[in-house]
């Protein structure tokens, strides 16, 4: 258990994880964790921040905080990914590919997150359609995962830049 502040980085409402709590996760990526903050129950990923330490993205959890609030969070790494958010083009192209319908369903939570990071992972919109694409007809080949994913560098593009959080020097 440990206390935090909540922040505001952009139009996002972050708490980023005390050096004690990154340091007893078992990965300096992306984690699945369940817990509490300021006991409220919650599933979630948590982030790399890219200097061997964690964040975690509150304004997406539902609950009513504001940025200069302290929270209480207890967190517990767990092997069960909640289901990500797909965005609505890739939810689309997916609707229209019922061909990829039963591998994308076959895949673990954990994989469709990395589908979706990769895809979102770019600002570009040409590079997404293409990442689209491509992720389509990977599917369709029988592959469950994008690439040679890596946890700790594909980061959330709104909040990282080159696989660090940004407003870390």
């Amino acid at each position: 258990m440990f206390r935090a502040e909540v922040e505001q980085l952009e139009d996002r409402l972050i708490v980023r994880l005390s050096e004690g709590a990154s340091q007893a996760l078992p990965s300096r990526g992306q984690v699945a964790v369940t817990g509490t903050v300021d006991g409220q129950e919650i599933a979630t990923v948590i982030e790399p921040d890219g200097r061997r330490g964690h964040w975690i993205a509150v304004d997406r959890l539902g609950l009513d905080l504001a940025a200069g609030v302290w929270v209480t969070l207890e967190l517990t790494p767990t092997r069960q990914w909640p289901e990500p958010e797909v965005p609505v083009d890739l939810s689309t192209a997916l609707a229209e590919a019922s061909d990829v319908a039963q591998t994308w369903s076959d895949i673990t939570p954990m994989a469709r997150w990395e589908w979706v990071r990769w895809i979102s992972a770019t600002k570009n919109e040409q590079t997404r359609e293409r990442r689209i694409e491509v992720g389509l007809s990977k599917l369709r080949s029988g592959k469950r995962r994008p690439c040679c994913f890596d946890l700790a560098s594909c980061t959330d593009p709104e909040l990282s830049r080159n696989g660090k959080l940004l407003g870390l020097s």
